[in-house]
């Protein structure tokens, strides 16, 4: 899969131990809007999808995920790879810690039923809804977005980065 962009902070020491979590998340388009997992609490979209777990490989990843924090159910033979992004810096848990995330976007299509989420704490915390908006829009929202945790606004400055490369892909074709 094709390499995005990196962001690495390099606010860690180079002995630190590495705690890696890829991710897999989806660009699902329908009717001209981005399905986008919208924060109520915190005022940010992001790309619906997470972890990848030990022996689960992306695509299955990407259909659980998707379907826990949108409701939306994938079609299998609709993933396609888009490219990753590679995102390091100090783990915001242990002081001698790097958190590497390789992020795996894929564009989908999706059922038109909607089930119920499925969120675990965070995300219920987050007040997370499933969001059709114009890209515009998300782009917007998220450039505008401010907050304490330096960690989240690095998580929306890399969405609202994919953001702006979708959006010049969708240009092009």
């Amino acid at each position: 899969m094709k390499e995005l962009f990196v962001i690495d902070l390099k606010d860690y020491e180079e002995n630190d131990k590495v705690y890696r979590r890829p991710s897999a998340r989806a660009i699902i388009i329908k009717d001209g809007r981005m399905a986008l997992v919208y924060s109520e609490k915190e005022k940010y979209y992001k790309f619906p999808g997470g972890g990848i777990k030990e022996n689960e490989d992306m695509e299955a990843a990407l259909i659980r995920e998707v379907r826990e924090e949108t409701g939306l159910i994938v079609i299998p033979e609709s993933i396609r790879a888009f490219g990753r992004v590679m995102r390091r810096q100090k783990s915001n848990y242990s002081s001698h810690a790097v958190f590497e995330q390789e992020n795996f976007y894929f564009f989908c299509d999706t059922e038109n039923q909607v089930r119920e989420q499925e969120l675990d704490d965070y995300e219920r915390e987050a007040v997370f809804s499933l969001r059709f908006v114009n890209i515009d829009e998300a782009i917007q929202v998220n450039g505008d977005y401010h907050s304490e945790d330096f960690f989240d606004k690095i998580m929306i400055k890399r969405d609202m980065k994919v953001l702006q490369l979708v959006k010049e892909y969708l240009q092009l074709s």
